[in-house]
């Protein structure tokens, strides 16, 4: 009867504990993230690590580790455990266009060496200017351009970057010719453009929405649609250019050899704090759109962005020497 009874309390134990308890390591999980605090890339990390650590019943750190456009963050994770106690912020750049730039040197393999877990946010791209300066709308840049082939600048936050990319993007489906200018992150280059030492700037809202919000900056089209509820009155790229969109991510990677349990439990916890009504705020009052993906449908978003960053890198000939 005793061993009964104990056995019962057992299994009542058990019904009581968070499954992730059982999946995943019992101490302190931590995200790692390429990029400095502050930055839109920080900034989910920062959020969802908050958001899941009531849900996974562990404290959940965020560690910075900077340097070579993520990959020193990235290399951390997948040089260290695999059992589901460490995982990448995973950016769009890193992920998708880095594996496609000739000539980048990677010290690990983003397609074999990390695996999908869970898409978190989109990230909004928009087109931004000069407030006040000689172009308020995205036609009116687009005809200077075209009247001034190579006349006019779109800044950077460096060769092979989404913005960098983004510009050639534009300038083969919108016909036109500009000088492309790379800074070292997209705040000096916003900096450059409101002082107009640089013309123009595809970048993530999350990187201008406060310049743009107080007056500094004039955002005059939205790479997709997913922001249209905050900015109502400005077009998209594609009512310029028919056909252009463009929009980034925030996700979440594991190294290769993650227990599958780790991994789902993981993507359920980022699934369940995306429903949380202060959350989706908290992203959206930062050019973010909050967005689930779990492991199968964020690795095919991951494949199809590869192959479409990989053909504007092709066409343009952008090389990273």
């Amino acid at each position: 009867m005793l061993k009964r009874v104990l056995a019962m309390a057992l299994v009542a134990c058990a019904a009581i504990v968070p499954p992730a308890r059982a999946q995943l390591p019992d101490r302190t999980l931590r995200i790692i993230g390429g990029f400095a605090p502050g930055g839109t890339s920080d900034l989910v990390a920062r959020l969802i690590a908050n958001a899941v650590a009531p849900l996974l019943d562990r404290n959940v750190v965020v560690e910075n580790r900077t340097g070579a456009n993520g990959f020193i963050a990235a290399e951390a994770v997948v040089r260290g455990d695999a059992d589901g106690s460490v995982l990448f912020q995973c950016p769009m750049g890193t992920m998708t266009i880095s594996p496609e730039l000739p000539g980048l040197p990677m010290p690990i393999d983003p397609r074999k060496d990390l695996i999908p877990v869970a898409n978190v946010a989109l990230s909004s791209y928009g087109a931004v200017v000069r407030a006040g300066g000689p172009y308020s709308s995205m036609e009116a840049f687009l005809a200077a351009a075209q009247a001034k082939p190579g006349g006019l600048s779109y800044a950077s936050a460096g060769i092979g970057t989404a913005q960098h990319l983004s510009g050639e993007r534009l300038q083969r489906m919108a016909g036109i010719k500009l000088l492309h200018v790379p800074y070292r992150g997209a705040a000096p280059a916003a900096l450059d453009i409101m002082a107009g030492r640089a013309d123009f700037m595809v970048t993530n809202l999350g990187d201008v929405i406060s310049q743009v919000q107080g007056g500094k900056l004039r955002l005059v089209a939205l790479g997709d649609a997913s922001m249209k509820s905050t900015f109502p009155e400005v077009p998209l790229l594609s009512d310029s250019v028919p056909g252009l969109e463009i929009a980034g991510w925030f996700g979440l990677c594991g190294p290769r050899g993650m227990p599958d349990a780790a991994v789902s439990a993981w993507a359920d916890a980022t699934k369940r704090a995306l429903q949380d009504a202060a959350l989706q705020k908290q992203l959206r009052d930062n050019g973010l759109t909050p967005l689930f993906e779990g492991p199968e449908a964020f690795g095919a978003r991951m494949a199809q962005d590869r192959k479409a960053w990989g053909e504007v890198i092709a066409a343009a000939g952008v090389r990273v020497d």
